[in-house]
């Protein structure tokens, strides 16, 4: 296995981090904590991401509503979910934590508000 260069992007600090395989074992430098060594590997074998979005709300004050994953999900299915959410729609009022959309694909993640809305007035 070649060398993979990336950023850490665990913490404020954005350690330049080199990772290969040696003997069977991965081989991590640059991390300055050890969150950047599981970071690097989770990111070369099982890459995920939360994904902070809006949804379509009526009877609010604003006509969309902040949303996220409530866990990270897999790289390669950011644009599937994404066309789960882009069609959701939700009625006012809502609460912070509500659930938007239950298991988006199955993957047993939950789309959910991060906000409160009330009805219009």
């Amino acid at each position: 296995m070649e060398k993979k260069e990336m950023t850490c992007i665990v913490c404020p600090i954005g350690c330049h981090v080199e990772i290969w395989k040696e003997d069977g074992e991965f081989v991590i430098t640059g991390n300055q904590c050890p969150r950047g060594e599981t970071y690097a590997i989770k990111e070369l074998t099982n890459p995920t991401r939360m994904i902070p979005t809006t949804v379509t709300i009526k009877g609010a004050k604003l006509p969309r509503l902040p949303v996220i994953t409530s866990d990270p999900v897999p790289k390669e299915d950011i644009f599937k979910v994404m066309e789960v959410v882009n069609k959701a729609k939700v009625e006012a009022p809502v609460t912070v934590g509500d659930v938007i959309v239950e298991d988006v694909l199955g993957l047993g993640v939950n789309i959910v508000a991060t906000r409160s809305m009330k009805k219009a007035e």
